[in-house]
């Protein structure tokens, strides 16, 4: 990285020159923090000019927080990453200060420090056997693996699978309709397994659990109620002791094996992140180290159990 050369051009444009006078001059910094920062700045105008930016100004935030997952990427010690975000914040606090640009689109950007840790996620045979495990035995069976495999093959977070309508369940279609956080609506792909479990279950005993009290929702109690968050929460503990998994396993941990699956099996972050329902894609770029049909055919190809 030390013989990393900027083209003129592109350090003309973004200042780097007298930025480099800037931190020797007027900063004060050591020689040796200067030199850092130099390449630091010098390897994030590469990148920011590779995404398309031609100048400072046209600069977001986006892509500086692509490019600190980029140097995560790289194998970049945290150290060195948040010495990176450190030379961003004084380049642009320079820039702001300079008049070259109105606003700092590095005003929040994360250092590792910051950075939520990889959730906790189970294996595809230790899927394999919590979705197994609902015995025929018992006489909520069939709610109990059809709620397990819609909550798994949708990646849906435990309010959005207890709140969901018999309507928005649409099987023919392969997809459920669902209403997540501001009560946005996205429709996300369900596999063969989910949808026959969600069609037995609707043939076999929601009508027999339906006294009236259910509101149209799906998943209903053994009192013909709509579930709760916390009988949902009983319902999977169980099946995880039954399953004999000693992992902490929660509602979300589903939805966190979900991801994990799919983009471990090569799926496209972006139709990941139009699944998920995630507004901001950085929000899904947690789980890496549009339409209906693609995102159809994106889960069919690579979720486990579509």
């Amino acid at each position: 990285m030390s013989k990393l050369k900027l083209d003129d051009a592109v350090a003309r444009a973004f200042y780097t020159e007298r930025f480099d006078d800037f931190l020797a001059l007027e900063q004060g910094a050591s020689l040796q923090t200067s030199r850092a920062y130099k390449l630091d700045i010098a390897r994030f105008v590469t990148y920011a000019s590779l995404k398309g930016a031609s100048s400072p100004t046209e600069t977001s935030a986006r892509v500086l927080r692509e490019f600190v997952y980029h140097l995560k990427d790289l194998g970049l010690s945290p150290a060195s990453i948040r010495r990176n975000v450190s030379a961003i914040r004084t380049y642009f606090k320079f820039m702001l200060g300079e008049g070259y640009v109105v606003r700092d689109p590095s005003e929040r950007l994360e250092t590792p420090k910051k950075w939520r840790t990889l959730p906790e996620v189970l294996g595809v045979e230790e899927i394999e056997k919590l979705l197994a495990a609902p015995s025929l035995d018992e006489p909520l069976a069939f709610r109990d693996r059809a709620m397990l495999e819609l909550a798994y093959g949708a990646g849906l977070r435990v309010s959005e699978w207890i709140s969901l309508s018999v309507r928005d369940v649409m099987l023919q279609d392969h997809v459920v309709r669902v209403f997540g956080k501001g009560a946005k609506e996205r429709l996300v792909p369900i596999g063969r397994r989910a949808i026959g479990a969600i069609a037995i279950y609707l043939r076999e005993l929601r009508p027999k659990l339906e006294k009236g009290e259910g509101k149209g929702i799906l998943f209903l109690n053994s009192r013909g109620r709509p579930l709760s968050r916390m009988g949902a929460w009983k319902i999977l503990r169980k099946y995880v002791n039954q399953a004999g998994i000693t992992k902490p396993v929660s509602p979300h941990t589903l939805r966190h094996s979900f991801a994990t699956h799919l983009l471990e099996g090569g799926a496209d972050l972006r139709a990941v992140q139009e699944m998920l329902g995630h507004v901001d894609i950085s929000t899904t770029q947690i789980y890496t180290h549009v339409d209906r049909e693609y995102l159809r055919s994106v889960h069919k190809q690579f979720h486990p159990r579509a």
